[in-house]
């Protein structure tokens, strides 16, 4: 089981330079790669996102990539000598014109566009990618390793949550049978306090007690609550991604209780399943950092 959140570095180098990847993740319900890098290298995004997407399947994911050519290839500067000796003519005309020397300084050369030109040659992208993949592969392994690490360490807490769920399951399964004998108690009481003492055997008595324990009964949720606790522990085990399995179980978890809870009528059971809903709260929270 892996987290959503991680981050991994890369870098490579070839004759033709050296690229360095950086793949941030956070949490996203749905899978979302957004690629950061020089627009020369704007093609090769669709090659970046198969490979991200074959190992990481849900959270935001963003990647930065950087290459740089070798410090040692200088960068071609070209300057046009036609229209240098187009600024200086038109230097001389302006002399001509005033009656006085003008000269030009090397700042109005410098200022003038196209005089210089710094060429970029650009990036090939079929170039930069040879040392773009090991790159990205390397982080990819990083984040990888990090999500996993982060992954045990919420697998763990998931666990000792999940105990507490069940114990207070199995509370609840315990009290809940007795319910109906102190409902018995607690309607023969409230008829002899309003003097109408009706012997226990009373058929209108047994009637009201038996659709009681009809109402009460909490046998079919406790069933499905066993079912979600053992599938639960089953998908923080598999290999695959499991976030979203595991966020639908808390949904009918919460089902489950809310249920117990309409059906108490009892303070201990109503606390049980206020104590068993803040718990799980807890877990769903945890939950949505899952992968």
């Amino acid at each position: 089981m892996h987290s959503m959140t991680g981050f991994g570095r890369g870098s490579a180098t070839t004759n033709d330079g050296t690229a360095t990847v950086e793949i941030t993740c956070v949490n996203r319900k749905q899978a979302e790669v957004v690629v950061q890098s020089a627009r020369e290298l704007n093609e090769l995004e669709p090659q970046i996102r198969r490979n991200v997407l074959e190992h990481i399947s849900r959270g935001r994911i963003q990647v930065s990539i950087q290459f740089e050519r070798p410090g040692s290839e200088a960068t071609p500067v070209r300057v046009d000598l036609k229209l240098v000796d187009a600024l200086e003519s038109a230097f001389h005309q302006i002399s001509s014109h005033l009656q006085r020397e003008v000269t030009p300084r090397a700042s109005d050369f410098l200022r003038t566009p196209g005089i210089i030109r710094i060429e970029d040659r650009g990036i090939d992208p079929a170039t930069a990618w040879h040392a773009i993949e090991p790159a990205l592969q390397t982080a990819i392994a990083q984040v990888i390793e990090m999500r996993a690490t982060e992954g045990r360490d919420l697998a763990q807490d998931l666990r000792t949550r999940l105990d507490l769920l069940e114990a207070t399951a199995q509370a609840i399964a315990t009290l809940a049978p007795g319910r109906p004998d102190r409902y018995r108690g607690q309607l023969l009481k409230r008829l002899r306090e309003l003097d109408l003492e009706l012997d226990a055997q009373d058929e209108r008595v047994l009637r009201e007690l038996a659709v009681f324990a009809d109402r009460c009964d909490i046998s079919e949720e406790i069933t499905r609550l066993d079912s979600h606790f053992r599938k639960f522990r089953d998908y923080m085990s598999a290999n695959e991604a499991a976030g979203r399995s595991l966020d639908f179980l808390c949904q009918e978890i919460h089902r489950e209780f809310n249920t117990i809870g309409s059906k108490a009528s009892d303070a201990t059971l109503a606390q049980h399943v206020v104590t068993a809903k803040t718990e799980l709260e807890k877990i769903r929270e945890q939950v949505q950092n899952i992968e």
